[in-house]
């Protein structure tokens, strides 16, 4: 049995043996609740984890091109390429996308993005006002 004493500020520290037991980390939520004189802490789970999807060696190494890729796009739009199909497919199946975007990371896309990109940085772009601003430049085409 670990002891503890109770601080200034009604705080509790639980010792380190019962902590590591216990699996908790520094930020987890605890229940306090009054059980026969007693106080027992109940850690607290506020979401269920998600099993990790079994990924092929394959798709393994298609989650570390995907990985690359993704970071690279996020520094560097102009010049980074986008996902094969597959590397999207397995980076929205484990989460590392969001599957609704999954499009936004392809190499399809990804390709104007960087023409977009290059525009906007070589002053190739123009502003305009309102919708009727924009209609009245396109016209003037």
């Amino acid at each position: 049995m670990s002891i503890t004493k109770i601080g200034p500020k009604h705080q509790v520290t639980i010792p380190k043996d019962v902590f590591e037991a216990l699996h908790l980390g520094v930020g987890d939520i605890l229940d306090a609740e009054v059980h026969g004189g007693k106080l027992v802490l109940v850690p607290k789970r506020l979401t269920e984890k998600a099993p990790a999807p079994r990924l092929t060696s394959v798709e393994q190494n298609l989650l570390v091109r995907a990985r690359g890729k993704i970071e690279r796009i996020r520094k560097d739009l102009a010049s980074a390429r986008g996902l094969t199909s597959a590397e999207a497919d397995v980076a929205a199946r484990v989460g590392l996308i969001d599957a609704d975007q999954r499009w936004w990371w392809t190499e399809a896309w990804q390709r104007g993005e960087r023409q977009a990109e290059r525009d906007l940085r070589a002053g190739r772009t123009k502003v305009v006002e309102s919708v009727e601003d924009l209609i009245e430049d396109l016209r003037a085409q």
